[in-house]
C-alpha cells in the first residue's frame, strides 16, 4: 500500500503541475482496484503456502501490472472521466484532484501507522520484554 500510495502520489502530483497545460488529460488509478488485486494476491499467497510469507503473487489487471522489479508491481494509470472539457482540450478539475491527494495521503499515513505498529511488536517480541 505505501509503494502504490507513493506511485500515486507522483500522479496526482504530475496531474497539478499541469493543470493549465493545453490538451492535457489527467491520469489517475484506481486504490479500490488496486486494494481488491491485493487481497486477492494474499489469498492465493495464504492458499497456497498455508500461511504469511513469500512474495504475492499478482495477477495483471487494467491498472496493475506485475513487474519484475523489486516493488513487483507497476501501476497503469488511465484517463478518469466526468470532468468538464474546457476551450483547450484541458479536462482538469483542482477540487477533485486536491480531494485525491489528500485520500491518498490518508491512506498512506494509514499504512506507515500500522507497519510501525508491527515493528514496535517485532522490536518488543526481540527485546525479551
Amino acid at each position: 500500500m505505501m509503494r502504490f500510495s507513493g506511485a500515486r502520489q507522483r500522479i496526482l502530483a504530475h496531474n497539478i503541475a499541469n493543470l493549465d497545460t493545453p490538451n492535457y488529460r489527467p491520469a489517475d488509478v484506481s486504490p479500490i482496484a488496486f486494494q481488491r488485486a491485493l487481497g486477492e494476491a494474499v489469498e492465493r499467497r495464504r492458499s497456497s503456502t498455508g500461511g504469511q510469507h513469500g512474495a504475492l503473487e499478482w495477477k495483471d489487471t487494467s491498472e496493475v501490472k506485475a513487474a519484475s522489479s523489486d516493488s513487483g508491481l507497476t501501476l497503469k494509470p488511465g484517463t478518469p472521466s466526468g470532468n468538464i472539457l474546457f476551450h483547450d482540450k484541458n479536462n482538469r478539475d483542482l477540487e477533485r484532484n486536491l480531494q485525491s491527494l489528500v485520500e491518498n495521503v490518508t491512506v498512506f499515513r494509514t499504512t506507515v501507522d500500522l507497519l510501525r505498529g508491527r515493528m514496535e511488536i517485532m522490536r518488543l517480541a526481540i527485546s525479551d520484554r
